[in-house]
């Protein structure tokens, strides 16, 4: 995993109202497709100095505790059941209702002041500690997580979710130090798993072409792609495969690509039509090597991928993985090398080199470019001999 942290820290801080009509403001975010509109009152105003001390911390945690801040979290919690929104999109409306009440570029401590008490007080375990000039954020997570910091306390995982604002600092060079804010119905672990797409702004939509070549003809697509789920994003770390396989495409794109895809195969043998799927993932996006693209290594979801301009091989596994999942819904696993990662599916009838799992046949399907024109059940020369790890098996 990550850099190990053992530390502890909560914070509170006190921070100015930007939305203020006598008694109350009013909050607006129109990130998802419904926006978001909360009541704010004057009392939640807490002022928080740049430079921040562990005391001011604990009085402005006690000055929003005594506050009328309770429609807030309601209307928040009203919203997140609405809208069925996963701990992680939940917590992208919390940083932009966080971003309305006290913006991180005029304060971080009070910007992240308000996403650590919102989380808390929605139930979730958040912590706060500081690193001289840094304010770290940190919730619990009992989930595998990669690329970011993590420290332990009493045998529990805390993940920080805010390190890419200090362009991922080593926090060895500088260990924060812990500033007690209990919260003690703040008891639930965060979790990373997306399993349900909301809506995103139609106005964010952006429709790209793609094509590829199969049995010398050519297929054309028009794909709705949503700026701001790429957005949603950014920030994603790397989590388990199961949790990064099944993150699912939102409805407009859905409905723009899945319903094509089923088309175009209707009438071709199973194994036909998952060959024109491994071929329309291998061959409708150009290859980029993350650190090439992003400086880093930076796992897409299938929904990135059909977005992004460029893709590598984790992220086409990924998108090769749901569309097989959605037209055949077929078993699966996912073949992890030293520097690669492919997919194999199971048939009926394996077809080429089979690979044995589990007491199971699987025949190795290449969504990735390569220098062979592989076909269903052949891998790449250069990998024949190279051991391998099975990191995720689906079965339907």
């Amino acid at each position: 995993m990550r850099p190990l942290f053992c530390f502890f820290l909560v914070i509170s801080f006190v921070l100015p109202a930007t939305f203020v009509y006598g008694q109350e403001g009013q909050i607006r975010v129109d990130f998802y497709k419904d926006p978001f509109i909360a009541n704010l009152d004057q009392s939640t105003n807490i002022v928080i100095p740049q430079s921040l001390t562990a005391k001011d911390l604990q009085s402005a945690q006690k000055k929003i505790e005594d506050s009328k801040y309770q429609p807030l979290i309601d209307s928040l919690a009203a919203y997140k059941a609405e809208h069925h929104l996963n701990d992680w999109l939940y917590y992208q409306l919390v940083r932009r209702v966080a971003q309305q009440i006290a913006p991180k570029e005029d304060n971080y401590a009070r910007y992240t002041f308000y996403k650590w008490f919102m989380l808390n007080r929605s139930g979730y375990d958040a912590r706060l500690a500081l690193s001289h000039n840094k304010v770290i954020f940190y919730v619990y997570n009992d989930e595998e997580i990669r690329d970011i910091p993590y420290f332990m306390v009493d045998g529990k995982q805390y993940v920080c979710l805010n390190i890419h604002d200090y362009n991922n600092a080593n926090l060895n060079d500088d260990p924060p130090v812990p500033v007690a804010l209990p919260v003690p119905k703040a008891v639930k672990p965060f979790s990373y798993k997306v399993t349900m797409m909301p809506d995103f702004r139609p106005d964010r939509d952006v429709e790209k072409d793609l094509s590829f070549q199969y049995a010398h003809k050519t297929y054309h697509f028009k794909i709705k792609v949503n700026a701001d789920q790429q957005k949603a994003f950014i920030n994603y770390p790397g989590v388990d495969f199961e949790t990064y396989f099944n993150i699912p495409l939102n409805k407009e794109t859905y409905g723009s690509l899945i319903p094509i895809l089923k088309k175009n195969v209707k009438g071709m043998d199973e194994k036909k039509g998952v060959d024109y799927l491994m071929r329309f993932t291998r061959y409708a996006f150009l290859y980029e090597d993350d650190e090439q693209n992003y400086g880093r290594e930076k796992r897409l979801s299938p929904g990135e991928t059909l977005a992004s301009n460029y893709s590598d091989c984790d992220d086409r596994a990924a998108l090769f993985f749901y569309l097989v999942k959605e037209v055949y819904n077929l078993p699966m696993i996912a073949l992890l090398y030293p520097t690669h990662i492919t997919m194999a599916v199971g048939f009926d009838k394996p077809v080429g080199e089979p690979i044995v799992y589990n007491g199971k046949i699987y025949s190795v399907c290449e969504p990735t470019p390569q220098a062979e024109d592989l076909s269903i059940g052949q891998l790449s020369a250069k990998l024949k001999s190279v051991p391998f790890k099975v990191v995720y098996a689906y079965e339907p």
